[in-house]
């Protein structure tokens, strides 16, 4: 009984995500329109399972208790970039050197590279150009960023995410 739970819980918790999410943005409860929004769940919920969507490794809810902690430093590294980039861009001798890194996340499952790299990309004077074979290339527009980048701080924090 514990296994067949856990091989379902996955798609249950993503079916209660849909219908709150449905049920938020709506704002509709007539029962006409809760039946039509209960079937259009079931139907995401069917088609994500049909196309493989709650395998471990692209299934991404199973982190969700360490995401509010990666957001909150996130937002903290955006902010601290901000002024960074602000800085550079009101220097009258706009001190950029572009440069292009590769930062290796092979040990990182599918989904935590992703959001691996938009975290890269949300972060200003940072853009993920790629992602290949678990390598993101990377174009920083100081030369300071890319060596913060290659430091790695954002990388383990990815790792925390997923749990590694």
């Amino acid at each position: 009984m514990g296994l067949r739970t856990n091989k379902f819980r996955p798609i249950a918790v993503t079916a209660a995500i849909f219908a709150a999410t449905w049920l938020l943005w709506s704002g509709l409860y007539q029962p006409l329109l809760l039946g039509l929004g209960a079937l259009s769940c079931l139907l995401v919920v069917v088609v994500a399972w049909r196309t493989g969507f709650f395998e471990s490794e692209f299934y991404a809810f199973h982190f969700g208790p360490r995401l509010p902690k990666f957001w909150l430093w996130l937002l903290k590294e955006i902010a601290k970039a901000n002024v960074t980039v602000a800085r550079i861009v009101l220097d009258p001798r706009l001190p950029i050197a572009p440069t292009v890194v590769t930062v290796d996340a092979n040990e990182l499952p599918p989904v935590v590279q992703v959001t691996f790299a938009n975290s890269i990309t949300l972060t200003p004077g940072t853009l993920t150009l790629d992602i290949n074979r678990g390598r993101i290339e990377v174009h920083c527009l100081t030369a300071a960023s890319a060596a913060e980048l290659e430091r790695g701080e954002m990388q383990r924090r990815a790792r925390e995410l997923a749990g590694r």
